[in-house]
């Protein structure tokens, strides 16, 4: 267990605080990993990476596979074994869900280690988001989201969950616990997760103990403060629609 690495581009802070100019190009990042979760070049749309494709959903939920010549602020990708499986079934809202895979990875004594999962499912309901671009530095995510971000609902749908797992430790390189990113079996329909109704699902998860990150290069992201990002501006993000 655990010989799977998380490529990270960026950190959440960065991105918190409005670093959200190009760190790699998608052509890199697939040179990294097959699964994962990220945005793109001015947070243009939500990043859902599978199988080794990666696609973006925009604005209004729909989804496209992204050019390789895209850049990326902030991603976390790996290369996907799916080491452990599992299922679920009448999962009746986001919490449950994480609350599950808490348990899963509490097994394993995994709390201090990253996760990757797959979920295959059906789902009775997925609240999302998507946004568009907002090109400018030194403009809070929070605020470009105020913005630009648009919800959507998914009814009786059949997709993939994308879930990505940072112990507490790590806060601020990425978000504490999960996130989650959604795509429809058709790959029409995805986008960052706020609530879900899930009839079933089959699960595979990775622990991993190993992180290549890789910062910014640009002289402008040593202009950011990155120890004054907001934890509450960064929980309000990932988890609520305001």
């Amino acid at each position: 267990m655990g010989k799977t690495k998380m490529y990270q581009v960026s950190t959440l802070q960065a991105l918190a605080m409005g670093h959200t100019r190009p760190v790699v190009d998608v052509a890199e990042l697939k040179k990294h990993g097959t699964t994962g979760l990220g945005t793109f070049d001015g947070v243009d749309g939500e990043m859902i990476m599978l199988d080794g494709k990666c696609y973006r959903a925009i604005e209004n939920g729909s989804v496209s596979e992204a050019g390789d010549d895209m850049g990326v602020p902030f991603a976390s990708v790996s290369n996907f074994v799916g080491e452990r499986s599992f299922t679920f079934t009448d999962i009746h809202d986001i919490g449950t869900l994480k609350a599950q895979l808490n348990n899963k990875i509490e097994e394993e004594f995994g709390l201090n280690s990253m996760h990757m999962v797959r979920i295959d499912g059906e789902f009775e309901v997925i609240d999302a988001r998507s946004e568009s671009p907002t090109y400018s530095i030194h403009v809070s995510l929070k605020d470009m989201l105020s913005k630009t971000q648009k919800s959507f609902v998914f009814d009786n749908v059949k997709g993939v969950l994308i879930c990505v797992y940072y112990p507490d430790y790590m806060d601020g390189i990425n978000a504490p616990g999960w996130h989650l990113h959604f795509i429809s079996d058709d790959k029409t329909m995805g986008g960052h997760v706020f609530e879900i109704k899930m009839k079933s699902g089959i699960a595979k998860m990775d622990k991993i103990n190993n992180i290549e990150l890789q910062l910014p290069s640009e002289p402008v992201f040593d202009t950011y403060s990155l120890k004054d990002a907001s934890k509450d501006e960064i929980k309000s993000v990932e988890q609520g629609k305001g």
